[in-house]
């Protein structure tokens, strides 16, 4: 790999680290339930691209299965809160 793309990773790691503080402070001071699941949404699609970046860096490819794994997961859990915030219950 090249400095530049190792100066890339590094800035892009550090960007969406940034990026899941600030969706974790908005997670605990949302006024609301949709703040707080959008906040949740953003974390698990920074970690799924956390997951690709590290993959892109070492080139293992477990690192694409698990951000696999999470966005299944992160996707699944954002259909379940959803439900749970219109209906008042997820399994009718």
């Amino acid at each position: 790999m090249t400095t530049a793309l190792h100066f890339a990773i590094g800035f892009l790691l550090a960007c969406l680290g940034l990026a899941i503080v600030s969706a974790t402070i908005r997670l605990f001071r949302g006024p609301s339930a949709q703040d707080r699941v959008m906040a949740l949404d953003t974390m698990y699609l920074c970690a799924m691209l956390v997951a690709l970046t590290l993959g892109m860096r070492f080139g293992n490819p477990l690192y694409f299965e698990v951000a696999l794994l999470i966005a299944l997961v992160g996707f699944v859990g954002s259909i379940a809160m959803a439900k749970f915030l219109l209906r008042g219950e997820v399994i009718e």
